[in-house]
């Protein structure tokens, strides 16, 4: 069903994509990191919320894209195009309301989540909630939209709009925080600025664009329950999965506000620039949801576990050649771009060399390969695993540790290192059995 060619077009798009996203971030960091330490660390608290209320969202995008995907490979287009559709009105609906809360709780779910945290660092991280929180409407409907371009193949489009956004985030931070001398207010509205366009980029092309996906009236947009129905059945279990590892990642968080600015800020840097070398095998992933969700839409079982296993080779070429690459040189070379003390930066490379060795062998297994099972509709299995493995490894190993053992940084990241070797044997055994092919979704 898929030529190399047809492969090239859909991931070769999807690598530039995610290198153009955490592009952002990186620079975002690196330029934050002018006004000291202190913002650094707020800017990196408040990602940790927003990262949480943002992969609830990209899950149901990816419930939307696994429906669209079974429908276009069973040749129906008019399903495809009421499936589009309702993930809009989903998407919005949901992240108008994350924003409402988000706006009124500020104060509050930062105390709640962080503790009592030294009070530059609150301030910074009271302005960047208020301003990012703005976005997530327009984020969420992106999202959708992207997901739903991937679904038929067409990456590129997702591509350019992302890197339409990531020019303007670029250019608005430089603008605000250079010129403007905003700070980490600069840094928020940049981003704010960007996913306004991109959301109205992405639906005008929705509309104008002739595809399975169009949209040719408003009235697309109207609630279906059936079709709603399917969205969820994909979309809850990888929302609810996702919110969970965010949630986790939450707690490690505050545990991780505790060993002080330093460690805080060593953890930002090392999340910023780890994010990097996932690059390859989380664009296969994303790819893998059209590819694999096509060929059981078509009915087509054999090429869907043939395409996996490729997928997943490719998958782990891209993890060795990234985690090398930073290993042996580019490592020292990008924590050098950022403004730490001595004890940050020694923090900084110790858990990134040990993520440069831990990624080459289980990483794709961790990340990319439940993609494959979601394709499927196989995500109820993900979601058991991933909230069973978070919790136990990733939560409870790193407070036995720091509280009971009184470890530093690197113990919070072998917890998570943990996690990846439990779902990396349970997917793998998945995958082998071939329970995930009994899934139905359309």
């Amino acid at each position: 069903m898929f030529t190399s060619k047809d492969l090239k077009k859909l991931i070769i798009p999807l690598i530039f994509e995610q290198l153009l996203a955490v592009s952002v971030g990186f620079v975002d960091t690196f330029m934050v990191s002018i006004a000291g330490e202190a913002a650094v660390s707020g800017v990196a608290l408040v990602d940790n919320i927003s990262n949480l209320l943002i992969q609830i969202l990209s899950a149901l995008a990816t419930g939307g894209a696994v429906v669209c995907s079974q429908y276009l490979g069973s040749r129906n287009i008019n399903m495809s195009k009421k499936s589009a559709g309702q993930l809009i009105f989903i998407m919005s609906t949901l992240s108008s309301l994350l924003m409402v809360i988000s706006l009124i709780g500020n104060h509050g779910i930062i105390n709640f989540i962080f503790g009592k945290i030294e009070k530059d660092v609150f301030e910074s991280a009271s302005i960047y909630f208020y301003i990012t929180a703005i976005s997530y409407p327009f984020l969420g409907v992106y999202n959708a939209g992207a997901a739903l371009f991937r679904s038929i193949g067409n990456s590129k489009i997702s591509m350019n709009t992302s890197l339409i956004m990531n020019i303007i985030n670029i250019c608005g931070n430089a603008l605000f925080i250079f010129v403007f001398d905003m700070g980490v207010a600069g840094v928020a509205l940049a981003p704010l600025i960007s996913r306004i366009i991109s959301a109205i980029i992405i639906i005008g092309l929705m509309f104008r664009t002739e595809s399975a996906i169009r949209i040719k009236t408003c009235k697309d947009f109207l609630p279906s329950p059936s079709i709603i129905k399917k969205i969820l059945s994909i979309g809850l279990p990888s929302g609810l999965e996702n919110g969970m590892f965010q949630i986790g990642k939450l707690s490690v968080s505050s545990l991780t506000s505790t060993l002080g600015t330093a460690a805080i800020a060593a953890n930002a840097v090392a999340n910023t620039t780890t994010t990097f070398l996932n690059i390859p095998a989380n664009a296969v992933g994303m790819a893998a949801l059209t590819v694999v969700g096509q060929c059981l839409g078509a009915g087509e079982k054999d090429q869907a576990v043939y395409y996996s296993r490729r997928l997943m080779l490719f998958a782990y070429c891209g993890a060795w050649f990234m985690n090398l690459s930073a290993f042996l040189f580019a490592n020292k070379f990008a924590l050098g771009l950022f403004n730490l003390s001595p004890e940050a930066y020694a923090m900084a490379l110790e858990v990134m060399v040990w993520f440069n060795i831990v990624s080459l062998f289980i990483w794709p297994s961790s990340f990319t390969m439940p993609n494959i099972l979601r394709a499927a509709g196989d995500a109820r299995f993900t979601m058991t695993v991933s909230i069973v493995s978070m919790w136990a490894f990733r939560v409870g190993f790193c407070y036995l540790c720091v509280l009971a053992f009184h470890g530093g940084l690197l113990a919070i990241w072998m917890g998570m290192y943990l996690d990846w070797a439990f779902r990396s044997l349970c997917f793998f055994v998945r995958f082998v059995r071939g329970k995930w092919l009994e899934q139905q979704v359309i």
